[in-house]
């Protein structure tokens, strides 16, 4: 008889448990079809040689040895694409902080100026490019309100920080409402303890709010990078990466590669994915260590 109740918990335990994996099966196959099986494939067509117009054919270390001896994807497409991150990602992270601190604050109108912020981030990325292009064009709004004459995005010195201000623009309303959703769960009892212990306003930021941040602040961090990483409609909409090659990024180059190129190099295409991807996960392992380490050292 005491093994009833026993039969009874085991059997509950497995109807749990499918019931869960019913609930999790659309997940799991869009999943295993759209990005495990693609990144697997990804990596096998990186040994093959395919135009599309004929299947794979296996070439071995081929290909890796041209992207990695291809002077537009080592002197263009990879130091652009750091160059990017590492401009992009800390400029729009520390902008999207002081936004929601800002927000943070009770000030008349604030749900506005929130709205306004965030406006650009649920607008459409070609739309935004679209109207920057016009925004940034030598007779553009730009130049005729501030009686410049430049070519924003048809000069080589210009067009790849007028991308990375795009980029910013549409992304630190986002961010902001991260850091705010993080701001707002702070408890407010460890600001009037910091505050009974002599705390001005900017000690509070230092030692109570950014340390209580950091799970947030990884997450933008990683968010940032990742997409910085992944840039490629606002420069294929804007500049089809020139002038001279100047705007070109890694996730350009794929696809410029894959589709555009006239010999359809799928399999150099696949190569550079692949780097990508290697690039992402070693770049966002890193920083968890050191945001983590930052942590238990404060």
């Amino acid at each position: 008889m005491a093994a009833i109740p026993g039969a009874r918990t085991k059997r509950r335990k497995r109807s749990e448990a499918l019931t869960a994996y019913a609930f999790l099966a659309p997940y799991l196959f869009i999943f295993t079809v759209f990005m495990l099986f693609s990144l697997i494939y990804t990596v096998y067509l990186s040994f093959t040689r395919y135009n599309l117009l004929r299947p794979p054919e296996f070439w071995g270390l081929e290909g890796w040895e041209r992207v990695l001896t291809d002077e537009l994807f080592m002197t263009k497409a990879l130091p652009n694409t750091f160059k990017y991150v590492l401009i992009v990602v800390p400029v729009q992270t520390v902008l999207s902080l002081v936004l929601a601190f800002a927000m943070d604050q009770k000030l008349r109108g604030r749900r506005l100026f929130r709205t306004i912020f965030y406006l650009p981030s649920i607008t459409s990325s070609v739309v935004i490019s679209l109207i920057f292009v016009w925004l940034f064009s030598p007779i553009g709004v730009i130049n005729q309100l501030f009686n410049l004459n430049v070519n924003w995005l048809g000069d080589q010195r210009t067009a790849f920080y007028t991308i990375m201000l795009v980029n910013i623009f549409t992304t630190s309303g986002t961010l902001m409402l991260i850091f705010l959703a993080g701001l707002q769960d702070i408890p407010v009892t460890l600001y009037e303890a910091a505050e009974i212990d002599g705390a001005n306003k900017l000690q509070s930021f230092l030692y109570v709010t950014i340390p209580l941040l950091r799970p947030v602040l990884f997450f933008v961090v990683t968010v940032g990078v990742i997409g910085g990483f992944q840039v490629f409609d606002q420069i294929f909409i804007m500049t089809e990466g020139g002038p001279v090659d100047s705007t070109t990024t890694i996730a350009y180059i794929i696809y410029k590669w894959a589709f555009r190129d006239t010999t359809i190099k799928m399999g150099q295409a696949a190569v550079a994915a692949v780097i990508l991807m290697v690039i992402i996960f070693v770049i966002t392992m890193l920083q968890r260590r050191v945001i983590e380490g930052s942590g238990t050292a404060v």
